[in-house]
């Protein structure tokens, strides 16, 4: 009985393993934490003053007003794009999710730099006779750039659920006597909400969590207030940080309530889904489609290529030489890979024994691990930038051990973008048949000999997928690798922020450009293709 009970709960290495894991996924929240009640006093006194309510207000207000736009165009463009007979459609379906290569602070730069006086389009429009008013800066800004960029957030899974809706309630419908827009209305939409909800509010979370847009748009978030407050006011970033930290926690609780909601039903999808002629408005819808991607794509894409190549040009006629060289370049390059690859697989063996645990034991310890990784998703990553720099600075061998090293840069990595991994190799994990393993015992094989000759080959491919997701993730990270990075480490998503910040765009645009293309590829594999064969 004993050698039964202790089979279900995992071997007892494993288990220590998995509670130490546990530890440090949560370390960076519960450091915040003690931090706050600690040595700063009261960070609930502080929430009357002005230099909390300000900036909870605004990244309250900036988030709904994003999450709100960018569910309409995303549901929107996810109906036109799968439902309708729009022309083209294949291959909007194919170009709509490019945005999600872009770090937003890219785009928020693209547009600060090409629609301001002076910028791109200010001059284009100026040569016409048209004098534009708009400024690209503040919560007009802000709203805009991540509306843009993060939309496919909405759009991907509406556009997914919307492919698999059966078409045989739509058919039934419609011979009740129903009209497009009510059969919309009254049967599609209450069978796509609670997709539509769980994205959206993902975008709340990604927006009250930005930082590289509203630092550059100069709109004064909990997030860029964190950034500000950090070395000149501890206790005001420290009680910042737990409200963001309360805040994200609502956010992701409420959107893994919604992403558990799915619609059932008896009825199947047989053949294509329903496709819907948009008639007189198919030419405005065209139009709109294109506007988005122009506005979404082509404007920072355009931007980017305009600076880089006026600085190439500028260069090879003698102007002013460009601030950074090749070699600067394939170092920013070669560190942003490097580091990311590094990531992508600590974080993969820091999850697998918490997957072993739970998939294949059934353990309460690694559900309770598998929980802790998952609330990590609600861990911004200026929180984690914030804990780990604090802790270092105020732990006499903490700062000895790993202060400026890339150990702790890695480490936050796989504590921000674990749990986007830990799905998918808990899944790999899961694939292993347990025959193989029954056998495997028979024959002798130890266990490690199993996981080396039997799980590993079978859990590869979902392994690299979950070291992928991560990877990406990494490549575009701005707050982590800005204050954690050791010093002389510098990556391209640094390099392009302070070119940026010191108006340096020639070499910002050719760094953005290398950045995107890195992101596209993977974003391609990993995003776009799956997403195609849901």
């Amino acid at each position: 009985m004993s050698q039964v009970e202790n089979n279900q709960k995992g071997p007892t290495g494993l288990r220590i393993t998995v509670l130490g894991l546990t530890f440090l996924f949560s370390f960076p929240a519960l450091y915040l934490i003690w931090r706050n009640f600690t040595e700063s006093g009261d960070p609930f006194g502080l929430l009357g003053t002005q230099r909390i309510l300000g900036p909870l207000w605004r990244s309250i207000s900036l988030a709904l007003a994003v999450s709100v736009t960018t569910a309409v165009l995303g549901t929107t463009l996810a109906w036109l794009t799968n439902r309708t007979d729009l022309s083209g459609r294949k291959i909007w379906r194919f170009i709509l999710p490019v945005p999600l290569v872009f770090p937003t602070f890219i785009g928020a730069a693209a547009f600060i730099r090409t629609m301001n006086p002076g910028g791109l389009i200010n001059r284009m429009l100026s040569g016409v006779g048209i004098e534009p008013a708009i400024e690209m800066r503040g919560f007009f800004g802000a709203w805009l750039v991540l509306t843009l960029f993060c939309y496919p957030y909405v759009y991907l899974p509406v556009a997914g659920r919307l492919r698999q809706l059966p078409r045989s309630l739509e058919e039934n419908a419609r011979v009740l006597g129903q009209r497009p827009h009510q059969i919309l209305s009254r049967v599609v939409l209450p069978q796509i909400s609670s997709v539509i909800t769980a994205g959206t509010l993902l975008v709340f979370l990604y927006t009250i969590s930005d930082f590289g847009a509203v630092q550059l748009m100069r709109y004064d978030t909990l997030a860029r207030s964190i950034y500000t407050s950090q070395l000149g006011n501890q206790s005001v970033a420290l009680a910042l940080s737990l409200i963001l930290l309360v805040l994200a926690g609502i956010i992701v609780t409420t959107e893994r309530f919604f992403s558990r909601i799915n619609f059932t039903t008896n009825e199947t999808l047989v053949g294509e889904p329903t496709q819907y002629s948009l008639g007189k408005w198919r030419l405005p819808a065209l139009g709109f489609v294109i506007f988005t991607v122009l506005l979404s794509i082509g404007a920072p894409l355009l931007a980017l290529g305009n600076w880089a190549t006026d600085g190439l040009i500028r260069t090879t006629r003698g102007g002013s030489p460009l601030t950074i060289d090749a070699d600067q370049v394939w170092e920013s390059t070669w560190n942003t890979f490097s580091i990311s690859v590094i990531a992508g697989l600590v974080t993969v063996a820091a999850i697998l024994p918490i997957a072993y645990l739970t998939a294949r034991y059934k353990s309460r310890v690694g559900n309770i691990a598998h929980s802790v990784v998952i609330a990590t998703f609600a861990l911004p990553g200026i929180l984690i930038a914030l804990a780990m720099r604090f802790w270092t600075l105020q732990s006499d061998w903490a700062y000895d051990l790993v202060n400026n090293t890339k150990v702790l840069l890695v480490f936050s990595y796989a504590v921000r973008f674990g749990s986007l991994a830990i799905g998918v190799v808990l899944l790999a994990v899961s694939f292993v048949p347990k025959r193989l393993h029954d056998a495997g015992k028979i024959l002798g094989a130890k266990r490690v000999s199993r996981l080396l000759r039997i799980d590993l080959p079978i859990m590869a491919p979902g392994l690299g997928a979950a070291a992928g997701l991560v990877i990406l993730s990494t490549m575009k990270e701005l707050p982590i690798t800005l204050l954690i990075s050791p010093l002389g480490f510098s990556t391209l998503s640094t390099r392009i922020f302070s070119s940026f910040e010191e108006a340096f765009v020639a070499e910002a645009g050719i760094m953005a450009l290398i950045l995107i293309g890195l992101s596209a590829v993977l974003t391609w594999f990993l995003v776009i293709r799956k997403a195609e064969h849901i």
